[in-house]
């Protein structure tokens, strides 16, 4: 068998020829009269002897060269071009012998190639090309991987995703359905009379979640900054209180932390304000939403990922978030200390970063969300873990040490989060506080305090109801990792 390098001077050879015949192996434009799809749905109107308006008349299509059959004074040639295969019939009576030889010597399967000439059947029933004339469009110096086994290394599939377009369609289909996805989520916002707005992505505090940043330096200003890690959360607060009652934003987020299947480093994500909502108006907003999107992209609401099956159109449970610790774990993490969490972590063999209670608590229901099927939300989440949202308040109107707060799973994973905002200054300006008291002790995930923000706050913002999700959402319901659904993953560089 010939090594790639040897494969490569051949079709290097190939190239030349090309050249020498006179042939443009990288022409700016070949001719080309519709898609291979199109081909498809109008062939009636153009197929060669059936009497169709444009009955015989010859059709310029393009593609990459996928097969190539046949041998002597007949080829069949497949083309693929995105929308569609088709096959053209390469005849040595329908062809001078000129080109007919310049096609049988140098076209190989990876070649872009422009054919031209009638449509018709073959004696198999076969809807084809029969070609008087080609055109190269791109000469290919490299082979594609082989058809049957194509790219086998995951690794190598995310590093050359264009080979693993081009001999899986149906990991193109799939970027299909996630445009879809984000289609259905805008239209669904915009017919609710949502605003869809634009906030930085540069910011000199992060807000809106807990994660370690990115940084970079802005060179004109001669000022750190970071990357965001929400979509505008505090931005969209910002609007909310500027008289812009309902906002959404989708656009790219980056967290600068680990990488697991429903972990990536920079990811989609999609964040509406609501405001005189509360968390209560949100969970229906956003039942709604995820069976609408489930349906119009997917066409059901049953989905199965890790093993477990879940069906959107479902009642969706209440968890209460401590309840079910305790009920897992016998934790009551209300009355546990600090030490009794970590060691039934180191019980449980459960690895954990940090000792604070934060992130500790956080840890433990990590830990307890990987049963639960759903769908469900929960609820009632402590305020540690959660310092922009609301308190619950008790029958005495007095706040509780849980918050308006609100998370959907399904299948082990939390696929969003929401929640009324919390719009008192003086509890933000405290919980921002205990935040900065996190970040001083080494806690490289708590959340940065925005002064700003609070300044902002005692000018006035509505009761509010906030919400993020992102394509996690999409990668559960595909069953697929986080990075097989994105088009270009974060890859190490091959040394």
């Amino acid at each position: 068998m010939a090594s790639l390098e040897e494969l490569r001077q051949a079709r290097l050879a190939k190239l030349e020829a090309i050249r020498k015949a006179g042939m443009d192996p990288y022409p700016a434009r070949v001719p080309r009269d519709m898609s291979l799809g199109d081909a498809r749905s109008a062939f009636g109107d153009y197929e060669e002897g059936k009497g169709g308006k444009h009955d015989g008349k010859n059709v310029s299509l393009s593609g990459r060269v996928m097969a190539i059959r046949g041998q002597g004074a007949i080829l069949f040639v497949v083309l693929d071009d995105g929308t569609a295969k088709f096959q053209s019939v390469v005849k040595k009576d329908a062809l001078d012998e000129k080109s007919f030889k310049l096609l049988t010597d140098t076209v190989d399967v990876g070649d872009l190639i422009s054919v031209t000439g009638p449509l018709f059947k073959t004696q198999k029933g076969e809807e084809s090309l029969l070609v008087h004339s080609w055109a190269m469009a791109a000469k290919s110096l490299q082979p594609l991987p082989e058809k049957w086994h194509g790219l086998v290394d995951p690794d190598e599939r995310l590093r050359k995703r264009y080979l693993d377009f081009i001999m899986s369609p149906e990991e193109r289909d799939l970027f299909y359905k996630k445009a879809k996805f984000w289609d259905v989520t805008r239209s669904f916002m915009k017919d609710r009379g949502f605003l869809e707005v634009e906030t930085p992505t540069l910011e000199v505090t992060t807000g809106g979640a807990e994660a370690r940043p990115f940084k970079t330096h802005h060179n004109d200003f001669d000022l750190d900054v970071f990357m965001r890690i929400s979509v505008g959360e505090l931005w969209q607060k910002r609007l909310m209180a500027a008289g812009f009652p309902k906002t959404f934003e989708i656009g790219r987020v980056y967290r600068n932390e680990g990488t697991s299947p429903e972990h990536a480093q920079e990811f989609t994500n999609m964040e509406f304000y609501w405001a005189y909502a509360d968390y209560e108006d949100g969970m229906k907003l956003v039942t709604e939403l995820y069976r609408k999107v489930a349906e119009e992209v997917f066409g059901t609401t049953r989905f199965t990922y890790r093993d477990m099956t879940f069906d959107l159109a479902d009642e969706w449970k209440r968890v209460d978030y401590a309840a079910e610790i305790q009920r897992q774990t016998g934790v009551d993490i209300g009355t546990a200390t600090d030490k009794e969490i970590a060691d039934k972590l180191d019980e449980l063999k459960v690895s954990y970063k940090g000792s604070n209670r934060e992130r500790l608590t956080d840890t433990l229901w990590k830990h307890c969300r990987k049963s639960i099927a759903g769908p469900a939300f929960l609820t009632n989440h402590p305020v540690l873990v959660a310092p922009l949202a609301k308190s619950v308040k008790g029958k005495d109107g007095m706040p509780q040490p849980t918050v308006q707060m609100f998370q959907p799973i399904i299948a082990g994973s939390e696929v969003g989060r929401g929640y009324s905002e919390l719009n008192d200054p003086v509890d933000q300006a405290r919980r921002f506080d205990e935040q900065e008291k996190l970040l001083k002790s080494g806690d490289d995930e708590a959340m940065m305090p925005d002064r700003e923000f609070v300044e902002m706050l005692e000018h006035g913002m509505p009761p509010a109801c906030g919400w993020g999700h992102g394509e996690r959402l999409f990668a559960i319901l595909a069953n697929r990792p986080l990075r097989e659904v994105q088009f270009f993953p974060l890859m190490r560089p091959k040394r």
